[in-house]
């Protein structure tokens, strides 16, 4: 295994802490699907107190840097080069619904660029890490983006929009137009753990609108360090700037984003 810096070791001490609080919350989530309120207050609630015990923990072993929370709220450094980005719970509709698959993720960013990034699967106890010029890890293991190359054996995740949120009538265009190309199609419902099942090659790529930075930014990371490629769906755009993503293995992303961007 890679000879972690110091920065990824305070990462990972955090957020198997935050890991083990939240699946305590999570554990407690059945008992509230009958109660009169449900698990949405319930849910938030875990989600704020993770951020909470992430926020206290980086800032303890790293009190100059920056941080990035949910919503974007941001607590300036004394050092402006470096700040925490933080999700503690992506896929909140998932952990309401007792479905495991669900995250907590944090990367960090220097300069503009994300350099460290972990995200934590707590159910199924799996670490995703990167870090620059290092490579992707899982579970102590090196992984990589998958080398298939036909879109028609190609397997691509995305997120589509709920309720009033996100622009439903370009998904349904997206997705008229892709699925008949392609292997299939998956929404999962957690960026954070598509980004990183695409970088250890189970997802062959994901495409996404509407998206925040601080939902992508780790992943991101680990999809570049397994030896993918990201892009904003606008060519020359950037996604942690454009809310839009397409990543996808190097030698089927030429094909996909033709396919994404062919509107």
């Amino acid at each position: 295994m890679a000879q972690w810096s110091a920065n990824i070791n305070v990462m990972l001490k955090a957020i198997r802490v935050a890991g083990r609080a939240m699946m305590r919350d999570f554990k407690e989530v059945d008992k509230l699907q009958v109660s009169k309120k449900g698990p949405n207050d319930f849910a938030m609630r875990a989600d704020q107190r993770a951020e909470e015990i992430l926020q206290e923990m980086l800032f303890e072993a790293r009190p100059n840097y920056g941080f990035v929370g949910t919503g974007g709220i941001e607590t300036k450094g004394e050092d402006p080069t470096r700040r925490w980005i933080v999700r503690p719970l992506d896929g909140i509709d998932n952990f309401i619904h007792g479905l495991p698959h669900w995250s907590v993720s944090i990367a960090l960013e220097y300069k503009g660029s994300i350099v460290a990034a972990v995200v934590l699967s707590p159910v199924i106890e799996e670490i995703f890490l990167a870090e620059k010029g290092a490579g992707t890890w899982l579970n102590e293991q090196r992984v990589r983006v998958s080398g298939r190359t036909s879109l028609d054996q190609m397997i691509f995740a995305t997120q589509m929009p709920s309720g009033s949120k996100g622009d439903i009538a370009t998904h349904l265009k997206d997705l008229a137009r892709i699925s008949p190309s392609v292997g299939g199609i998956r929404c999962l419902g957690a960026i954070g753990l598509d980004l990183a099942y695409t970088a250890a090659g189970r997802n062959d790529g994901i495409w996404c609108r509407d998206l925040t930075y601080w939902e992508m930014a780790a992943g991101l990371l680990l999809v570049q360090e397994a030896g993918g490629l990201c892009e904003a769906i606008n060519l020359h755009g950037d996604p942690m700037k454009t809310g839009t993503l397409i990543a996808a293995n190097g030698e089927g992303h030429a094909k996909f984003s033709k396919l994404v961007r062919d509107t």
